[in-house]
């Protein structure tokens, strides 16, 4: 047992590029990112360095975004939503090889309901992802998908209306 104590590391944002318009509720660690105009971070988010978030996203409490994500426009992350970069590719961790990790692209109009998953894949525009959703596959046509691997429930127009059940 060591008598000096833990190791006390502090969350903060730290070499983070601002677009106009951008609120962030601390507590909250963004470090080396790019944020666009007129975002929202919710507070405990964590970013990663080279992350790119675009103009008009907003970012929900409890939400890790880590290295390798690109999130385009006019997007929604929900609460508690988790993007993944390494896929233990080696029977386990990377434990910090960079070269062993893999990117996420996330498209413009993109929303992503609380808790959902996202391995590294790419997901193209107009996409709804459901809550608690695991998304292990590209997404390569527009719609609604939820579900454990998530999976194509239906189409929906850029008119964000349609995604409303019609009774």
């Amino acid at each position: 047992m060591s008598d000096k104590g833990p190791v006390l590391l502090e969350t903060g944002i730290r070499d983070v590029s601002f677009g106009s318009g951008v609120k962030v509720v601390q507590p909250a660690n963004l470090y080396g990112c790019t944020i666009g105009d007129n975002c929202f971070i919710g507070p405990f988010v964590e970013i990663q360095k080279d992350v790119r978030i675009g103009s008009g996203t907003k970012i929900q409490s409890h939400s890790f975004i880590c290295e390798l994500v690109t999130i385009g426009n006019d997007c929604f992350v929900g609460h508690g939503v988790m993007f993944v970069n390494d896929t233990f590719s080696i029977g386990g961790p990377a434990r910090g090889k960079r070269e062993l990790w893999r990117s996420t692209t996330i498209g413009d109009r993109v929303s992503i309901g609380s808790n959902a998953t996202i391995m590294p894949v790419d997901i193209c525009d107009d996409v709804v992802i459901g809550a608690g959703a695991v998304v292990v596959k590209p997404i390569t046509k527009p719609g609604i998908y939820a579900g454990n691997p998530a999976r194509f429930l239906r189409g929906a127009s850029s008119d964000r209306s349609s995604y409303v059940e019609k009774k």
